[in-house]
């Protein structure tokens, strides 16, 4: 009897060690879960940092674009008025 009492002594002694390393192992895999979610919601912040600069470079370069065209207009326009003007100098000088 004695060596049934100490065998299920040494089995609750184990199952006891058995239970605080799943528990250890428990806090482990929760403090990993706990670090790789903190990662994952700084990544999404980097994301969205990187997403509202490109939103503003965006703007820049469309803003860019716009300002040339419009000068490439005025350029063009002031082109026209001086092909007009030596188009009307050379058929007045046609007249004479």
């Amino acid at each position: 009897m004695d060596v049934v009492a100490a065998d299920a002594s040494a089995a609750r002694h184990l199952a006891a060690a058995n239970d605080r390393d799943y528990a250890d192992l428990a806090v482990k895999v929760d403090a990993n879960r706990a670090a790789i979610s903190a990662l994952g919601v700084q990544t999404a912040e980097r994301f969205e940092q990187v997403d509202r600069r490109f939103d503003r470079l965006e703007r820049k370069v469309d803003d860019g674009f716009a300002e040339m065209r419009a000068k490439f207009d005025q350029t063009a326009a002031g082109q026209q008025r001086i092909v007009e003007l030596i188009t009307g100098l050379i058929e007045r000088d046609d007249d004479r």
